[in-house]
């Protein structure tokens, strides 16, 4: 049976809810296995969106991916070629959701010029990102919110 490709479009400020719940489930649900349960509470407190700060999506290039109206994943990257967010549902994790996702963000930054990438990615997303020779850097430990977390830092040089 073949899946349908999601619908691929620009993150708008209506979708703060929606992605807020991708987040959430993505974490708490999708990288489950990886982290303790501590770690994903404080890495993904709430299903809602923090309304105390701004959401920046907004200033990033961001997209969306829906089936049938419904938000299954998004990924934004700043202007400098920071990765910052990407995160799909796990009923789609494997789809070739996040792929879709992926080049759309990467044509978008490719197109403005950009030739260097950089990302914190977490276990999931270093796997990922890895397969589309990106390079580690070093891997790091921070904390935030009490927790301490291990996260690889990884880049990717592109020649114009």
């Amino acid at each position: 049976m073949l899946i349908a490709a999601p619908t691929i479009r620009p993150y708008r400020p209506a979708d703060r809810a929606a992605a807020a719940f991708v987040f959430y489930r993505a974490v708490r649900e999708g990288a489950a296995a990886h982290y303790p349960a501590a770690e994903l509470a404080a890495w993904a407190s709430s299903p809602e969106p923090d309304r105390q700060r701004p959401d920046k999506l907004d200033s990033q290039w961001c997209y969306v991916a829906e089936d049938d109206g419904r938000m299954t994943g998004f990924f934004s990257m700043d202007e400098t070629g920071y990765l910052d967010m990407a995160f799909v549902i796990p009923e789609v994790m494997g789809d070739g959701t996040a792929a879709a996702l992926y080049d759309t963000v990467m044509t978008r930054a490719r197109s403005a010029g950009l030739t260097h990438f950089t990302v914190r990615a977490a276990h999931q997303s270093s796997r990922f990102l890895s397969r589309r020779d990106w390079h580690l850097d070093r891997m790091e430990t921070f904390t935030e919110d009490g927790e301490t977390y291990t996260a690889a830092l990884m880049y990717l040089d592109l020649i114009p």
